[in-house]
C-alpha cells in the first residue's frame, strides 16, 4: 500500500495514463488550431470530432448535440441561464432542489436577481426529490426543471426517467447534472427524456479544465460564450484540443464494461459501510441506503467536528472530505446535509469516503481501523460526549 490513501474520487481523480498517452500528440506534434486549414490542424478537427463521437456515445446522443466546455460548472450554468436568456418569452420559472450543486444553485440565485422565479424542490430524508411536489410546483410559465443525476455529497441517484417523462408531458425542458453519474450509472439521455446533461473530466479519470453540455436537438438557448464560430457557433474560443481527446478517452473507458467496474467498487463501498456501522457507535450514514452511487459512503459522527476528522486522517495519509470539495474551504454545514433534516451539531460531524478505480479491500480495512482510532480520540476531547458515557 501507498503512503496516500486516496478516497476522495467524487472530488476529482487521478488521470489514467491511457489518457494521459492519447493527449500528449496534441500537445507536443499536432498543434495546429483546428479553425486552420493546413494539415497539422486537420489533425487537430480530427481529433475533436472523434472525442465528440466518445461523449455521444457514452450518453446516447448525436455527436452534434455534444459542446465542450471548460468544464461542469460552465455547462450547469449554460444550461440555466442559456434556457432562461432564450426563452424568457414563454416563462420565467425555474424548478430546481434545494441539494444541487452550487454551480446550479449560484446560477439560480443569479437569475433570480434577474427578474426569474426559482422553484427549490425540498428532498425526503435520503436525498429524494418528491415528484407530487414536483409536479405541483409545475406552472404555465415554467420552462426548466433541472435536477442533478446523483447527489456528490451523500450519492443518493434521484427518480430523473420519471422527472423526465413528467417535462416532456408539460413540454419542459430537463436539464441534469450527471458529473457523478457519468462512469458509475449507465445513461441514455432519449431514455431518460433528458434535454441538456453536464459532464466534466476530471470525475472520470481525465483531465481538469474540459467537460461538455449535451444539447438535445431543437432546444432553444442562448450562447453562453460569444467569440468565434467554434463548436457550430454555440461555444467561441479555440478548442482545448488535447484535453477534449482526454475527455473522450476517459469517458470511452468509464462507460465501457461499467457493470463489472460497479460490482466492483460496491464490493469496497460495502465493506466500508459495513464495518463502520459495526464497530464505530452514533454514526448515521447519509443518502439512499440501496439507490446510491457505487462507490459512495457519507457518514454523520456523532460529538465530533468533521474538519478535526479530516485532519487527524490527513496525518495518516488518508484523503477524504467532508462534503463538496467546492465548498471544503467553508465553516458553514453542507447545504445537502441541513436539506435532508440533519441538525447543525450533527451536519458538521460529516466525512464523505467515495472509491475509485485505484483503491483497493486492504485500503478499505486500514481507513476504518485508523479513523475508529481518530474518533474514539476526538470524542474523549468533546464535552458532549462525556456526558454521554455519563449515562
Amino acid at each position: 500500500m501507498s503512503n496516500i490513501v486516496y478516497v476522495d474520487n467524487a472530488a476529482t481523480t487521478k488521470i489514467k495514463p491511457e489518457v494521459l498517452d492519447k493527449m500528449m500528440p496534441y500537445l507536443t506534434e499536432f498543434y495546429g488550431n483546428p479553425s486552420s486549414i493546413y494539415s497539422i490542424a486537420n489533425e487537430s478537427k480530427k481529433a475533436i470530432d472523434k472525442a465528440r463521437e466518445k461523449v455521444a456515445k457514452a450518453i446516447h446522443a448525436d455527436p452534434k448535440e455534444i459542446v465542450f466546455t471548460s468544464g461542469a460548472t460552465e455547462s450547469d450554468n449554460w444550461a440555466l441561464k442559456g434556457i432562461a436568456y432564450a426563452n424568457r418569452n414563454k416563462g420565467n420559472h425555474i424548478i430546481t432542489t434545494k441539494i444541487e450543486h452550487h454551480a446550479v444553485l449560484h446560477a439560480a440565485q443569479q437569475l433570480e436577481k434577474e427578474g426569474f422565479e426559482v422553484t427549490y424542490l425540498d428532498v425526503d430524508e435520503f436525498g429524494v426529490v418528491d415528484l407530487e411536489e414536483l409536479k405541483r410546483s409545475i406552472k404555465k410559465e415554467t420552462i426548466l426543471i433541472s435536477v442533478m443525476f446523483a447527489n456528490n455529497e451523500i450519492g443518493t441517484i434521484e427518480p430523473i426517467k420519471e422527472i423526465g417523462q413528467i417535462a416532456k408531458e408539460k413540454h419542459i425542458f430537463f436539464h441534469t447534472d450527471a458529473v457523478q453519474a457519468i462512469g458509475n450509472v449507465p445513461i441514455d439521455v432519449n431514455e431518460l427524456g433528458l434535454d441538456l446533461l453536464s459532464l466534466t473530466g476530471h470525475k472520470i479519470y481525465g483531465p481538469k479544465g474540459i467537460g461538455a453540455l449535451y444539447i438535445r436537438k431543437g432546444t432553444k438557448i442562448l450562447p453562453f460564450m460569444n467569440g468565434g464560430a467554434q463548436e457550430s457557433k454555440r461555444r467561441g474560443g479555440t478548442e482545448n484540443i488535447a484535453y477534449i481527446v482526454g475527455l473522450g478517452q476517459a469517458i470511452e473507458m468509464a462507460t465501457s464494461n461499467i457493470d463489472e467496474k460497479v460490482k466492483k467498487i460496491s464490493i469496497l463501498r460495502d465493506k466500508f459501510i459495513r464495518r463502520v456501522q459495526e464497530e464505530i457507535p452514533y454514526v448515521r450514514l447519509n443518502g439512499h441506503p440501496s439507490n446510491r452511487l457505487c462507490n459512495n459512503a457519507n457518514f454523520s459522527f456523532r460529538y465530533i467536528e468533521g474538519e478535526g476528522l479530516l485532519l487527524f486522517l490527513d496525518m495518516k495519509g488518508i484523503c477524504a472530505s467532508s462534503g463538496s470539495a467546492c465548498t471544503s474551504g467553508s465553516l458553514d454545514p453542507s447545504h445537502v446535509l441541513l436539506a435532508i433534516g440533519l441538525p447543525h451539531e450533527i451536519a458538521h460531524g460529516s466525512l464523505r469516503v467515495t472509491f475509485g478505480d485505484f483503491n483497493t479491500e486492504q485500503e478499505v480495512d486500514y481507513v476504518v481501523d485508523e479513523l475508529k482510532v481518530i474518533v474514539d480520540r476526538l470524542r474523549k476531547m468533546s464535552p458532549l460526549y462525556e456526558e454521554v458515557e455519563k449515562e
